[in-house]
């Protein structure tokens, strides 16, 4: 036996053991974490650079907000293929191509010169690699470790979302300040492709084989409801998730495109606008994990319906911001509209989970999840073109409002959500 094998069986036996696999599941949990983090504050970090970059080349605020928009669309549409290549290629390659394309994506972005080269660069291949170290491998990954326990797991990676928007924004705007937009870049593209080595020296056949101790029982009361992708989508249900994914997405993306831009046209401080959004991180995960405690408490449809009321109520502190700049405002729409930007998402999936039970059932929700890729890109799209045609950002507010509307009706009035 030689020293590979060796020290290969010497992890499977560690594995082996209730405490070596729950150091092990610990470990993946935390690698998961920090990618977590990375992606969602990488991805979200353009709305700082959104300011300075326009104002470098000139460019409108549609223009330049296309990029973002391509950010989200990439990202969307890429997730239902990441599973797949998960469970081909393990997920050693997923998270290498990942950091490899955000790494590249940020150094061609520090020499850019044209709109499509941000387009491309920050737009595509950001959100691809967004996509290749998100939720989708995450969710795999871990559910090999934590099986019944996988809710608690993936609540903790659903906070380093949070947790990445409020560390990653600020230190964006501290960056920009000293060395520039395009330096930030730069370093942006080194350090992702410096964070290469570590991830490919990790023991990825151990972290991709699995707990010894996480078993699949079959639920005894399920029953497979036979759905098929042709036959869900069908179903009334189906596209009455698409649209609350989509329209959902549209209003909450048409604001969170430009909030910092926002908030600085407001009269508050570049670094002062980049970390009270930063701190949206943090009450999104106070917003998910309270809007799922009341799921058990009040019912899924009034939770639901609730989590909208306290969006549409942020949209009006924001609106009132721009006549009254001040911390209390402020801190008010950052709390209704921040703590609910993914609040719902858990709910609507587990609602899409309960209605298309089944073998098929991942690709058909992954199906569905593709509406909040086409509407976070067709939001924050539109609130672009929206502000360029008004000058201003009332009509940008309404049209928010009234897609969130939107997106709250088919709770209101479609039968099988409303039960």
């Amino acid at each position: 036996m030689d020293q590979n094998t060796r020290r290969e069986t010497s992890k499977d036996g560690a594995a082996a053991t209730p405490q070596g696999a729950v150091r092990i599941a610990l470990t993946v949990l935390a690698l998961c974490f920090t990618l977590a983090v990375l992606g969602r504050g990488l991805g979200d970090s353009f709305t700082v650079f959104l300011k300075p970059i326009s104002e470098s080349f000139g460019w409108d605020r549609a223009q330049i907000v296309s990029v973002y928009s391509l950010t989200w669309l990439a990202s969307g549409l890429t997730a239902p293929f990441v599973g797949r290549l998960f469970d081909h290629s393990g997920p050693r390659i997923v998270y290498a191509l990942g950091l490899l394309l955000l790494g590249a994506a940020f150094l061609i972005a520090a020499h850019a010169q044209y709109l499509w080269q941000f387009q491309l660069s920050i737009g595509l291949c950001v959100g691809i690699g967004v996509a290749f170290i998100g939720i989708v491998p995450n969710s795999i990954l871990l559910g090999r470790w934590f099986g019944p326990r996988l809710p608690t797991a993936m609540s903790v990676v659903y906070s380093a979302m949070g947790g990445g928007v409020l560390a990653l924004l600020p230190a964006s705007q501290l960056l920009i300040d000293h060395i520039g937009w395009r330096g930030t870049y730069q370093l942006f593209g080194f350090t992702a492709l410096g964070l290469l080595v570590p991830l490919l020296l990790l023991p990825w056949r151990l972290f991709a084989a699995g707990s010894p101790h996480v078993v699949k029982k079959t639920d005894p009361d399920f029953v497979d409801g036979g759905w098929t992708l042709l036959g869900a989508m069908r179903h009334h249900a189906f596209w009455a998730l698409f649209s609350t994914f989509f329209f959902t997405a549209v209003g909450m993306y048409a604001i969170a495109a430009q909030i910092v831009a926002y908030l600085i046209d407001a009269g508050f401080p570049p670094l002062q606008a980049a970390t009270a959004w930063g701190f949206s991180g943090v009450v999104l995960v106070f917003g998910m994990l309270g809007v799922s405690a009341l799921d058990g408490l009040i019912g899924r449809r009034p939770s639901v319906l609730l989590s909208y009321a306290i969006s549409i109520l942020g949209i009006v502190l924001l609106w009132l911001l721009q006549y009254s700049p001040n911390i209390f405002l402020l801190t008010g729409f950052i709390v209704c509209f921040g703590s609910m930007m993914g609040s719902r998402g858990p709910l609507i999936s587990a609602t899409a989970m309960r209605i298309f039970q089944g073998k098929r059932v991942g690709t058909i929700y992954g199906t569905i999840s593709i509406g909040s890729g086409l509407g976070s890109a067709f939001g924050s799209w539109s609130g672009g073109l929206i502000h360029d045609a008004t000058h201003g950002y009332n009509a940008l507010l309404a049209f928010a409002l009234a897609s969130v509307v939107l997106g709250m009706i088919p709770f209101l009035i479609v039968p099988a959500l409303r039960r």
